[in-house]
């Protein structure tokens, strides 16, 4: 079976920013184990796969380990890619999940824009595991939605300089961690780890501002925001507050187009 492949650069305008991820366009779904096979192969932090249903798009995304409920950062390289190399003459796709609800994306001039729930958090006391990992003690934390916790530390430049141990980051209950701070430059900085589903550390993270937007919105008292992720590859992100979604904008360009070859049912990839 041949299938083509995408791999789109999200949140970013340039290539070699932002967040990669592959995108995988299907007439009907593979398996489970051969589409989890696939998302292994290309080692990036997810791979999104869809399958036209009527007017709307179902959608799934796996990391190299598991599936997982929403990715962000996924969900706008398969927007990406429906509307520019597929061709959709529409400023909206309706994406649905079967884990995540409706999953609305409108094209807005030269930026696409994400409509996602709003996550609610619940404070808890800082773990000594979690900042022995981190290398720093939290101001606050919070427990999140999909087993994550929130940290929230002084500053952005405490944020960029964490070197966390990423073996003790997977030791702990935690499947993500998402740290943030107010920013220098913008209204808020944040980095996102998840060693324990296979991503040490993710570049850019849509799905982690359904937990974000709500917290700096209510803090700052505003509901559009200017949010950076400063990792290494860094992007940017325009956010919006809409009390239970959150409408999180940015940019995205192709990288690559290919092919890819499977053995029908098998869970196996056979070739490149």
């Amino acid at each position: 079976m041949k299938l083509t492949i995408y791999q789109v650069d999200a949140f970013s305008s340039e290539l070699f920013g932002g967040n990669p991820a592959a995108v995988v366009p299907l007439d009907t779904w593979l398996p489970d184990d051969t589409m989890l096979a696939i998302a292994a192969e290309n080692n990036l932090s997810e791979t999104a796969f869809f399958v036209e249903d009527g007017d709307d798009y179902h959608i799934r995304w796996f990391t190299p380990t598991i599936e997982v409920n929403l990715c962000g950062h996924a969900t706008l390289a398969s927007a990406h890619v429906i509307f520019n190399e597929l061709q959709l003459e529409d400023a909206l796709i309706r994406f649905h999940s079967n884990r995540s609800g409706k999953l609305p994306v409108q094209r807005r001039q030269d930026s696409i824009v994400l409509d996602f729930p709003a996550y609610a958090i619940t404070e808890i006391e800082p773990s000594d595991a979690l900042a022995l990992a981190l290398g720093v003690v939290p101001v606050k934390s919070w427990s999140s939605v999909n087993n994550g916790v929130l940290v929230r530390l002084n500053t952005e430049q405490d944020v960029r300089d964490l070197k966390p141990d990423f073996n003790a980051l997977a030791q702990l209950e935690y499947e993500r961690i998402y740290v943030t701070a107010p920013g220098e430059t913008c209204d808020f900085a944040s980095r996102m780890f998840a060693p324990k589903i296979g991503i040490a550390e993710d570049p850019v993270t849509g799905a982690m501002h359904c937990t974000l937007i709500p917290y700096w919105a209510n803090e700052l008292g505003k509901n559009k925001l200017l949010a950076r992720q400063v990792s290494k590859r860094g992007g940017e992100l325009s956010c919006e507050f809409f009390g239970d979604r959150v409408k999180i904008g940015g940019n995205a360009v192709t990288y690559l187009k290919g092919e890819i070859y499977v053995e029908a049912g098998s869970g196996k990839s056979v070739g490149a």
